[in-house]
């Protein structure tokens, strides 16, 4: 699981996150692959919140339903859920692909988030210096 310093508080900012991993990440492991984690990653966050059940990845890779949601789900829960999604996410791909790797895609995709602001979780390149 990843925190992000700054994701907490801005939401939406978790969906800009993914939609800017997708083309360098597509170019890693393929659209099929990027679709393939971040539906794995939306299944394993329904646990946590049903209304994400609703949400679906569409085969270019992006997220269908969301929009609807909003009138219909408390603000705090969506923001919630959507970080949960993207920590999932992150996990998965740094199981997949690593963490130097995954670290440096969104570095690319992100070059003004320092490093420092991702905690990987236990076992982290972070805790090892």
């Amino acid at each position: 699981m990843i925190e992000a310093k700054s994701s907490a508080s801005k939401p939406a900012a978790v969906f800009t996150v993914i939609e800017k991993l997708r083309p360098r990440l597509a170019q890693v492991v393929g659209i099929l692959g990027f679709t393939a984690v971040l539906s794995r990653a939306l299944a394993i966050a329904n646990a946590d919140f049903a209304w994400l059940r609703t949400v679906h990845v569409k085969p270019n890779g992006s997220l269908k339903g969301l929009d609807e949601l909003e009138a219909k789900v408390d603000p705090q829960e969506i923001a919630e859920g959507r970080v949960v999604l993207l920590a999932e996410f992150v996990s998965l791909l740094v199981d997949l692909i690593g963490e130097r790797i995954v670290l440096q895609l969104v570095h690319q995709a992100m070059p003004k988030l320092s490093k420092d602001d991702l905690y990987f979780g236990k076992g982290s390149e972070r805790e090892k210096k």
